[in-house]
């Protein structure tokens, strides 16, 4: 984790989708506001925080957001000739949101590193379990002809990595990911996935049998 953001300014670009650490977000930023702030962020270090949007709009300002996020660093960036943005990025850590500051020119954030303690108990059980219910839930959606993960599901051996990985790969809808970034134990994590995904596979198989 890196300590320099405890304290600091961020750019922000509250969304409506939930950024894990690990997890990539292309991003097309059409809005004046955020293409100036994607401007600054391309001269400085290529980062800005993404929270989720708990009631409002994407555009326009006037949102209420949630206050744990995560850093997105830009790996690519184009321009079109009118000004617009495509971006890929990748999650990088977790934050707190310590102070919203005022929208000018863009949404800004005091912000500190918010890390993952070390897990508790072990997590190797349940992380089996994740591995083994993500495959379930995209076998059922394949069958459904929904959008599915077709790859192996390979977790990193690392508890807090895996968490993430997992999260990333299950279809969440952005409450329950939301409540997923905000745990701090990975193991609390995994297991709360875990019932996530056991209820996605009751759903899917019950649609399957309809």
């Amino acid at each position: 984790m890196d300590a320099s953001l405890d304290g600091v300014e961020l750019p922000m670009f509250p969304l409506g989708t939930v950024l894990f650490p690990h997890g990539v977000l292309p991003l097309r930023v059409f809005e004046p506001r955020y293409r100036v702030m994607v401007a600054h962020c391309l001269e400085q270090d290529a980062r800005f925080g993404v929270v989720l949007i708990e009631r409002g709009s994407e555009v326009g300002g006037g949102d209420t957001r949630f206050h744990v996020g995560t850093v997105a660093q830009i790996v690519q960036a184009a321009r079109t000739p009118d000004g617009r943005f495509s971006l890929a990025t990748v999650g990088t850590e977790r934050i707190d949101i310590v102070e919203w500051l005022p929208d000018d020119p863009y949404p800004r954030a005091m912000v500190r590193t918010r890390a993952d303690g070390e897990p508790t108990r072990d997590g190797t059980g349940i992380c089996d379990a994740v591995g083994a219910l993500l495959v379930r839930v995209h076998e059922l959606r394949a069958q459904l002809g929904a959008a599915a993960h077709t790859g192996e599901v390979v977790l990193s051996p690392d508890l807090v990595r895996a968490s993430f990985e997992a999260s990333i790969l299950s279809p969440l809808g952005p409450l329950d990911a939301q409540a997923l970034l905000e745990h701090d134990d990975a193991v609390d994590r995994l297991e709360a996935l875990a019932e996530c995904l056991r209820h996605e596979v009751e759903l899917l198989e019950f649609r399957l049998s309809d």
